[in-house]
């Protein structure tokens, strides 16, 4: 954005960052990743500018004392005083994602450094998570909770969207940050991904008949699996990731897949009256993927048809349907998007500007203005403004050719 007198400006203070100094007994291991080190990797790749490595360096060691378990997995919550005491241990009950979203930041980390503890300690979380792949419930797939304590997988839950997602959206990206040479990845994402298309996708029942498809969640009992098709918000980063994913690995399938799950998030946002999407909703599913003939039957009024309940109506700024937009974009050039993209920023911005920056809404199906929250977190300037400027940018910004985006949409360099 060239405002260089601002970044210069939080460059020295986040250089006066003391790390070191809180009054808070602990931290969340897998946010403070993904947000801190993730952003100052970033910054740093970006700028070149020494201070910040430094800090992203200092960071990463602390982080680094989080694998200081006894099997190895990091817990939910860094404890200060249990890391300084060598008493950390992995929760018996933690989100997939938490534990398994470490891997571009501490590789990135390694590869500026030239250190391969970082490496050596993400590449322990991969080993265990493939080593049971095959044998969850689901298999192909982790469950959305782990005993990261036992490493044991027996959760019965198993989803793309909320406690899971980015474990899944870091598979084709660490292949791609590793240039392909560590083939785990590769497999892994093949793997789950074979999987999720099974029993987790599903083309809604739509009077249109429109061509879209949306990533549901899975329970199994018995041995056997069952579907609900209920989408959230936070499931539409995987348009973005199989279109990324089908890229790399040649799967046009995959290309296509993700074409119509981010295309099913875009008519989630335009089927509502503040033309946003709510947190999760349930939708009437086809028997398959492909197209069904719609039978009339609605079972809310108050609902867009094809919808048939909404179990959280609230938008927090999300970012995940712009990043799968800004995916689909970049890779097609298709004019038809920068449109989309327009009309979502337009109703969002409708709905959440308040007099010093914007909120979270209570309800999307409402019409009029919507109740605000006084909650603005930092993913919306992190990521949603972020992918809505790129789309709107020259494709050399930010390029996918030269830039990996962790979760948080901190662009790390690819090394060439």
């Amino acid at each position: 954005m060239d405002l260089k007198e601002e970044f210069y400006e939080a460059a020295a203070a986040a250089a006066r960052l003391n790390w070191a100094t809180t009054p808070d007994t602990s931290c969340n291991m897998f946010e403070t990743n993904i947000r801190y080190l993730g952003g100052l990797l970033a910054a740093y790749d970006l700028s070149q500018e020494p201070t910040l490595l430094r800090k992203a360096v200092e960071l990463g060691d602390m982080l680094y004392a989080g694998f200081d378990t006894p099997n190895h997995m990091p817990p939910f919550w860094f404890d200060f005083e249990k890391a300084k005491a060598g008493q950390l241990a992995a929760e018996n009950h933690q989100s997939s994602a938490a534990v398994g979203s470490f891997a571009l930041e501490f590789t990135r980390l390694s590869q500026i450094t030239g250190n391969p503890k970082y490496y050596d300690a993400i590449a322990r979380v991969t080993r265990t998570f493939i080593e049971h792949q095959a044998s969850t419930q689901l298999p192909g797939m982790w469950p959305r909770l782990v005993n990261a304590r036992d490493q044991t997988f027996h959760d019965t839950t198993f989803t793309l969207g909320a406690l899971a997602d980015s474990l899944y959206e870091y598979l084709p990206k660490m292949h791609y940050l590793l240039g392909g040479l560590e083939p785990a990845y590769e497999k892994a994402y093949r793997d789950s991904m074979a999987t999720a298309i099974d029993h987790l996708l599903f083309r809604p029942m739509l009077p249109n008949n429109t061509d879209i498809l949306v990533a549901g969640s899975a329970t199994v009992a018995g041995g056997n699996s069952s579907l609900k098709p209920e989408g959230q918000h936070l499931s539409c980063f995987a348009g973005g990731m199989f279109i990324l994913g089908g890229k790399l690995l040649s799967l046009s399938e995959h290309v296509d897949i993700g074409a119509k799950l981010t295309r099913g998030c875009i008519y989630a946002y335009n089927a509502f009256p503040t033309g946003i999407m709510p947190e999760i909703f349930k939708m009437r599913a086809c028997p398959s993927l492909e197209a069904c003939e719609w039978d009339g039957e609605q079972v809310s009024e108050l609902l867009p048809e094809g919808f048939e309940s909404v179990s959280d109506r609230s938008y927090k700024l999300r970012p995940e349907a712009l990043e799968s937009v800004f995916i689909l974009y970049r890779t097609t050039g298709d004019p038809g998007l920068l449109d989309a993209a327009w009309q979502m920023f337009q109703s969002i911005q409708a709905a959440t500007e308040t007099e010093y920056g914007n909120g979270a809404i209570d309800d999307v199906t409402v019409t009029g203005k919507p109740t605000q929250r006084d909650s603005m977190e930092s993913f919306w300037l992190a990521e949603t403004l972020k992918y809505l400027y790129l789309i709107f940018s020259p494709p050399d910004l930010v390029s996918l050719d030269d830039y990996v985006l962790n979760t948080e949409a901190h662009p790390l360099k690819r090394p060439k």
